[in-house]
């Protein structure tokens, strides 16, 4: 099954949509039933071009019995119950439609609940990114995942930032580029530290964490007693030394409790909603592909990132494929926007390159963004895989 990715404004106030998505070829569409700000451009709809999403939003009725502490912000910028009327017309053209539901990354709730965000280790908080290390935080996931299953009645769950969100977030006007911090440093700079996480930490974790990202020379715990078998310098393993193990132990038990008290929930709401995780085997991951170092067999699809370099996209995949359980699928989550070219057989070979490395199925972004050009390079390019 290939799956192109949407937002309710797509589809609502252009009656066009549904049959234009239908000739891509694809059999399913994931509709954004939670998103957070975004500024988007609309290059089909008869009422405008570019539409600003200033914050985060639910686009299913937000009914306040259903929620707790809390509560996702309603859209103004389409109706209320926009993904419904999406849904709607989507299955009228028969097209599957799976809900594509963004967990974590939420600025309205975070900038509203200070208490409940990711922290760096110099106390620095991260608006946009609520910590799953609070009760709080993965009670509001349940919930809006109970809200999607009930009222969004969808034919598939995509869990997208099941786990905490990391120092890399582009949103606003970025400005930090200049610091010259390697990849190993936004790797640090994402543990979180909150009032939740600090305790659980060794005590010299975060002294450590602040002195790496610094330079300062007693940084790094391996430079004593080093011996053949220590990291690789130049990695996180090497910046945490003897921490190493058990702050990725932590780390990584925060994506999976979540994950695990939402696919219990799904199952026991809905046993036969396929559920699709946006993942990534790399243990110190973060954002939108939460850590999935030991695979998930209670989901039905795995999907990683191919964003990138698509021989390393590849190698990324094929380490998801390892981690699948008999009957597991995994995807691939294919960029077909800038700055990959509109040329068919540039994507068909990134698919052939994708579907070797173990993806069975391909999650196109982005149906509603992508130009004329670009909507027919997708159609081409999947009608010359089949």
């Amino acid at each position: 099954m290939n799956l192109a990715y949407l937002y309710p404004w797509d589809v609502v106030g252009d009656p066009s949509a549904p049959g234009r998505l239908a000739d891509l070829g694809v059999q399913a569409v994931a509709l954004a039933a939670s998103y957070h700000s975004t500024r988007a451009a609309t290059p089909y709809h008869p009422a405008h071009r570019v539409l600003d999403v200033p914050h985060p939003a639910f686009y299913l009725p937000i009914r306040p019995s259903s929620w707790a502490r809390l509560v996702p912000a309603a859209p103004t910028w389409t109706p209320a119950d926009a993904y419904l009327q999406a849904r709607d017309a989507l299955k009228a053209a028969g097209l599957q439609v799976h809900a594509w539901t963004v967990l974590t990354h939420n600025s309205h709730l975070g900038t509203a609940n200070p208490d409940l965000v990711v922290r760096n280790a110099f106390g620095d908080p991260y608006p946009y990114a609520l910590c799953p290390a609070h009760e709080d935080v993965i009670e509001y996931c349940e919930r809006m995942v109970q809200e999607i299953l009930e009222v969004g009645e969808p034919d598939g769950l995509i869990l997208e930032a099941c786990g905490p969100m990391g120092f890399g977030h582009q949103s606003v006007h970025e400005k930090t580029s200049g610091a010259d911090w390697t990849p190993v440093d936004a790797d640090l700079l994402s543990l979180c530290f909150c009032t939740n996480c600090a305790p659980r930490y060794p005590e010299p974790t975060a002294a450590a964490v602040r002195a790496a990202i610094d330079r300062t020379p007693q940084a790094n715990p391996t430079t004593e007693n080093a011996t053949a078998s220590s990291p690789t310098p130049g990695t996180i393993e090497s910046a945490l030394g003897n921490l190493t193990d058990e702050v990725r132990e932590i780390r990584v038990a925060l994506s999976t409790t979540l994950r695990q008290r939402l696919t219990t929930l799904t199952r026991t709401i809905a046993p036969n909603t396929p559920i699709t995780l946006h993942a990534n085997p790399d243990p110190w991951a973060t954002g939108a592909f939460a850590p999935l170092p030991t695979g998930e067999p209670n989901a039905d699809v795995l999907v990683a990132n191919c964003w990138g370099d698509p021989a390393t996209d590849a190698i990324r995949l094929a380490r998801l494929k390892e981690l699948t359980t008999p009957g597991q699928r995994v995807g691939a989550y294919v960029l077909a926007l800038p700055p990959r070219p509109a040329d068919p057989y540039v994507l068909l070979d990134h698919l052939r390159t994708y579907a070797k490395a173990g993806a069975s199925e391909f999650h196109l972004y982005h149906a509603g963004l992508a130009s004329p050009q670009r909507l027919t390079t997708l159609a081409q390019a999947l009608r010359l895989h089949t």
